[in-house]
């Protein structure tokens, strides 16, 4: 019986496989949410009127934090729903960048792992650094 985390487990397509995977899910899952709160916004507001847009008026932190997307996701705030697909469009990409840092972490490759590391380091900095965050 091979080890599921030994390099004879795991070869190259395997795990392009799993990324891509990881990729297609990660889309669809954030497009059909959005498509989810598109539709439902679009039945509860489609006949308001048209806001005012001359004066900028900026979001609170419901629609800005994560913990507050995640908050009003659940209590079912269309807007919160919406940016709960838009954060899982951001968060795909990230994951991917996991899953290939959990390849080369199987294959060993050194050289990978630091690279995969440093540019995970850049996009969690850049997030963390932002100025809303």
């Amino acid at each position: 019986m091979k080890q599921v985390f030994s390099k004879n487990y795991w070869s190259d397509k395997d795990i392009s496989l799993l990324v891509g995977q990881i990729l297609r899910t990660g889309v669809i899952l954030a497009s059909s949410v959005l498509v989810i709160g598109g539709i439902w916004y679009l039945i509860v507001h489609g006949q308001d009127a048209v806001p005012n847009y001359k004066d900028f008026v900026g979001e609170g932190k419901s629609n800005t934090t994560i913990s507050g997307i995640i908050v009003g996701a659940f209590s079912k705030n269309i807007p919160q729903i919406i940016q709960l697909g838009v954060l899982l469009l951001i968060c795909t990409p990230i994951v991917r960048v996991i899953g290939s840092l959990f390849g080369f972490v199987i294959e060993k490759d050194k050289l990978y792992i630091v690279i995969t590391l440093i540019v995970l380091t850049v996009i969690i900095g850049s997030i963390l650094s932002g100025v809303k965050g």
